[in-house]
């Protein structure tokens, strides 16, 4: 008989936070999502996002966010902060510039809560 304890088993679900469905959120887990969801609110945020998780090679300088917008570089660099400082993306200076890349686990973390699972559709009788 094999001694090896506490193997993983494949098909667990490993995200930090199970989906409303299963299991209501504890407070802290609701605080920490909720600043997620609320940077995410924000229709700019979003975009700069999706810009930053699209960019070639999976990082962005603020150099090459503020051209698709409408508005000033520090208003772009507020956003930025605001991604930051809930947790979405990560920074780094690099010389002048500013360089982002989403945390994936953040991603993983608001996929997981929304997750549903597979309900067969009703019959109608």
């Amino acid at each position: 008989m094999s001694k090896q304890a506490g193997l993983p088993v494949l098909g667990q679900d490993t995200a930090c936070c199970a989906p409303m469905v299963r299991e209501p959120l504890g407070k802290e887990a609701a605080a920490e999502l909720s600043r997620m969801f609320k940077a995410l609110s924000d229709p700019i945020r979003l975009r700069l996002l999706s810009l930053i998780a699209s960019h070639e090679g999976g990082e962005a300088c603020v150099c090459d966010l503020i051209g698709p917008f409408d508005v000033s570089q520090p208003t772009i660099s507020h956003h930025l902060k605001v991604l930051r400082e809930a947790g979405l993306v990560g920074s780094e200076r690099r010389g002048t510039w500013v360089y982002y890349w989403v945390l994936p686990e953040a991603l993983t973390k608001l996929s997981a809560l929304l997750q549903t699972p597979a309900v067969p559709p009703k019959a109608t009788a």
